[in-house]
């Protein structure tokens, strides 16, 4: 009869879900010889089992234990907050079938298995200890899950796998700096980007708990926010109080789970040797099969069909070690950064990071190179570091502190290398160290970068810094950068950071970056994106940072003379819009506008936020004024003057360069999930085109002297692709025949005749074009037409009847995303939709992104080709290539060469789909040239 589980038990309990991704992304691809099943997870699966309940000996071993597995991705957690999890990436095509083996091997070691619909592994973990606990038994959960960090204490304690180290209380206090019993408060308010918990925004882990610390208790803190002294933290937990009420039912674990079983069904069992051996044999894992083999005393069955070789492959299978900060180098002589680059050119591949004193590529300086050839083989070479309080350069003397290189000789012995086309350079954001690098006369040859490999497989599920994707993807958490240099006034820059704090920070982020790049570069082939990744990403890197590099000319006495112009029409503005609301108020409080326009004037349609205060977003203020209000016509004017000012007129001066005199804004590479490049510091791509002021900012970008600003931009290429993607005939032929695609529209929808149309006709055809892209409402069409709301959808069901083709396609569109979780290009980039199965409005603007991605994605794709093969078409002429802004090119040229800049740029750009792709209509690029942007475009 089996004994009650009590006192003087001892219950283990595994985080199956855990040890399977840990397996899975520490162990190279494996398949089984006999049918190509991927089997590489359940491998290391079965060895972690082995090692942490049959291989157990001592006072420690376990007297009853389970494995504990997630049933599915979908939990109460999701009724609470539908995007929890939202942006974690599914799990690898390869790694699904091998799901149920694990669960299956857990059987053949006769483990208890257990996973419950509903539920996470961990709330069934939180109820099992919780319940063991009651009964006097002792618990250890096997796993450094942060999140089950809250139920240790009382006798239960946790011990990370891979370390070897147990987590107690104090191992809790040192991680969230509070009691285990307040860790779910804390995590409340810091929330939590991986699982999209959203918390308390701008409140981090360690000032959460220095609040839950003074106040005792979440719901305190909450109910006392308004005693908290700093205004801007007081704010946040005030306007967010009931986000982080949320926040913390989605990190606190559930007790209660419903556990349909007893704890002494759990008790250790010996595994049955002729079922283990029957799994491990059929699953043909050779080794493990011997060693369970010898241990029962019984011959080892044969495996046939095991891997050729499977000794000498057993080295590179084996897990990798957990990253160790402690074993890092620091190079300081010629002959230790000998050695290193020996190294790297025997092994034909490094991963490098630079580190600089600021994020200003075109102004930071350098400070020291780290480099990687491997796991636990990482050094950093110090080049900038000052002492403590001092302020020197890259070539300072005096004030750089002891044990550094010379920077220029130790420049000059990585240059070699580093341009080395046999020798592959890994980076995360290598556009960024080949920038700096370049400015010290190194122009890195053979990149890869592992945020573009990242955001190739992920676009849309998860954004691709290196401190989330350690997480995701290695379980790692990077050292953050502010324990180094700080935070607000007492910040210091890299320079000033002590060389050993330097070298564990630097050569971990080489580290992580060789480590994400031996676990993505297998999964580009598997997941079919290494095309789309090469093509398009990959050649991003250099043509980029040369643009930014060569920047353009700003005319900052214009922007200036603009800005003056515009403090005197917003004043102008002011006065107006004072009279109108009979008496003054600041225009620019929201607040103040809200109280002016639906308590004092009564207009109808305010909505009040929890607040109190009334919302005058823009989509607000547009309806009053469609309705013919003057009052929110006119504060709309003031508020687009104000973006410009601000924006533009006011900010680019300060963006010029002092040593180029230009202004180099930064491309973003995997920004938009479409492929769409973003441009940031300054953002140059949301200049408006069809407005005068938009006109006379962009008058203030200017060519040098004897040079000329010449414009390449695609017609209408999202139309183009839309009519071949949806295969539409009469779109297809009116492109061919270069017809006004507007006015044929209209005249399709409307049976009016081309010649004579009335420009509001084709106005509004011209509106339903570009909106059904966007899967445009009737409601939003109605919004940019000013006209009601059943005309509007009059006009798109119309639309739809005379172009049956796109309904389909968007149907066709919508099916595929749910069915694989993503869409794609015509060029294979790869798309995820999360959200696409969901419920309620978050479903409606997932349904449109997908339909919309791959006609965007395929316009990006092209400007993206059309990018990457300019440089080598243009390299004879004095020309350099200046911007992309979204469908458009901006170069400078001398002026002899404008006509072959025009000819030649023109036929790259309307060739750029060919050979991957023969589209059904061509494409047209529109030229011009200007002293300045405004005449060129």
């Amino acid at each position: 009869m089996t004994e009650a589980f009590g006192k003087g038990h001892h219950l283990h309990l595994i985080d199956g879900s855990a040890f399977i991704f840990r397996a899975y992304h520490a162990l190279p691809p494996l398949t089984r010889r006999s049918d190509g099943l991927p089997i590489g997870a359940v491998a290391g699966f079965c060895n972690m089992l082995w090692k942490y309940i049959q291989d157990g000996t001592g006072p420690d071993q376990p007297t009853h234990a389970a494995v504990i597995f997630d049933h599915s991705s979908k939990t109460f957690r999701n009724d609470i907050y539908p995007l929890y999890k939202a942006n974690r990436p599914p799990p690898p095509e390869d790694l699904r079938p091998q799901f149920p083996l694990t669960r299956e091997a857990t059987r053949a070691y006769n483990i208890s298995c257990i996973e419950t619909e509903g539920f996470e592994a961990d709330d069934i973990i939180a109820a099992l200890s919780c319940k063991a606990r009651d009964a006097g038994g002792r618990v250890t959960i096997i796993s450094s899950d942060k999140d089950l960090m809250q139920l240790v204490g009382g006798g239960v304690e946790m011990m990370d796998p891979i370390k070897g180290k147990q987590i107690g209380p104090d191992e809790v206090f040192e991680k969230f700096g509070v009691k285990p019993d307040r860790v779910v408060d804390v995590q409340a308010l810091a929330g939590d980007s991986v699982d999209n918990v959203p918390g308390a925004p701008g409140i981090g882990i360690k000032t959460a708990a220095q609040l839950i610390q003074e106040y005792g208790d979440l719901e305190s803190l909450l109910e006392r926010a308004s005693e908290i002294k700093q205004p801007k933290r007081r704010q946040t937990l005030i306007d967010h109080a009931e986000q982080i009420r949320i926040s913390k039912r989605l990190v606190e674990l559930d007790c209660d789970t419903p556990l349909d079983f007893g704890l002494d069904t759990l008790e250790v069992r010996e595994p049955d040797p002729e079922a283990l051996l029957e799994f491990l044999t059929r699953m043909e894992f050779r080794t493990l099969t011997n060693r369970v083999a010898e241990r029962f005393g019984t011959a080892a069955p044969v495996i046939t069909d095991a891997p050729a070789a499977a000794s000498d492959a057993a080295p590179a299978a084996a897990e990798l070690p957990p990253i160790d900060r402690s074993g890092y180098v620091v190079i300081r002589d010629e002959a230790s950064l000998a050695e290193w680059l020996a190294e790297i050119s025997e092994k034909g591949i490094v991963a490098i990071d630079t580190e600089t004193t600021g994020l200003d590529e075109m102004r930071a300086d350098l400070v020291g190179v780290s480099l990687c050839t491997g796991p636990g083989r990482a050094a950093y070479l110090p080049l900038g570091h000052v002492g403590e309080g001092i302020s020197g350069d890259l070539f300072g003397g005096p004030a750089l502190a002891e044990g550094q290189m010379a920077a220029e000789r130790a420049l000059a012995m990585l240059k070699p290398v580093l341009e080395d086309e046999a020798t592959l350079k890994i980076g995360q954001n290598i556009k960024y160290d080949c920038k700096i690098l370049a400015r010290l006369g190194i122009r890195m040859a053979s990149v890869e970068d592992t945020m573009l490999m990242s955001y190739s497989l992920n676009a849309g599920s998860h954004n691709h810094g290196m401190d989330e994707l350690a997480e995701l993807y290695l379980g790692h958490k990077c050292v953050p950068i502010k324990d180094l240099i700080g935070s607000g006034k007492s910040q210091i820059n890299f320079a000033q950071v002590p060389i050993d704090k330097a070298a564990e920070y630097a050569a971990e982020d080489a580290e992580v970056t060789w480590r994400l790049w031996h676990r993505f570069r297998p999964e580009l082939s598997r997941e079919h994106v290494a095309t789309s990744y090469e093509l398009l990403e990959r050649p991003m890197i250099n043509v980029l940072a040369q643009m930014e590099m060569t920047g353009i000319r700003v005319d900052v006495g214009h922007l200036q003379r603009m800005s003056s112009a515009f403090a005197q029409k917003m004043a102008a503005l002011e006065e107006e819009i004072h009279a109108l609301a009979g008496g003054s108020f600041n225009v620019g409080s929201p607040k103040q506008l809200g109280e002016i326009l639906f308590d004092r004037m009564g207009l109808q349609g305010g909505k009040q936020g929890k607040t109190g205060a009334y919302s005058t977003s823009a989509e607000v203020l547009e309806d009053l004024a469609a309705e013919g209000h003057d009052l929110p016509a006119r504060v709309l004017d003031w508020r687009g003057i104000s973006k410009l000012k601000s924006t533009y007129t006011d900010a680019l001066p300060l963006h010029v360069n002092p040593e180029t005199g230009r202004v180099h804004t930064s491309y973003s590479i995997a920004g938009a999930q479409t492929g769409r490049l973003a441009s940031t510091d300054p953002n140059l791509q949301n200049i408006p085109v069809r407005t005068d002021e938009g006109r006379r900012i962009r008058e203030a970008f200017i060519a040098g002297p004897g040079m000329r600003i010449v414009s390449l931009d695609y017609s209408q290429i999202e139309l183009r692709i839309l009519a071949h993607v949806a295969q539409i005939p009469a779109l297809k032929q009116a492109f061919r025949d270069g017809i006004d695609i507007h006015a044929m529209t209209a005249s399709q929808m409307f049976g009016v005749p081309v010649e004579g149309m009335d420009p509001m006709i084709r106005r509004r055809a011209k509106a339903i074009n570009f909106g059904v892209i966007y899967g445009i409402s009737g409601f939003g069409l109605a919004r940019n037409l000013r006209i009601p709301r059943a005309e509007a959808q009059a006009f798109i069901d119309t639309y739809f009847e005379r172009f049956p083709e796109i309904r389909a396609y968007m149907d066709r569109t919508i099916a595929e995303a749910k069915q694989d979780g993503h869409v794609r290009t015509l060029f294979g980039r790869r798309i995820n939709t999360p959200g696409i199965n969901q419920n309620g409005p978050a479903a409606g603007g997932a349904k449109r992104a997908a339909i919309n991605a791959p006609i965007q994605g395929a316009a990006a794709d092209i400007i993206r080709r059309a990018m990457a093969r300019m440089p080598a078409a243009i390299a004879h002429l004095p020309v350099g290539m200046l911007l992309q802004v979204h469908d458009e090119l901006v170069f400078e040229a001398e002026e002899g060469a404008v006509d072959d800049l025009i000819r030649i740029a023109r036929e790259v750009m309307e060739g750029a789909a060919e050979p991957a792709i023969k589209l059904d209509v061509p494409l047209i690029v529109d030229a011009g040239q200007g002293a300045n942007w405004a005449e060129a475009h």
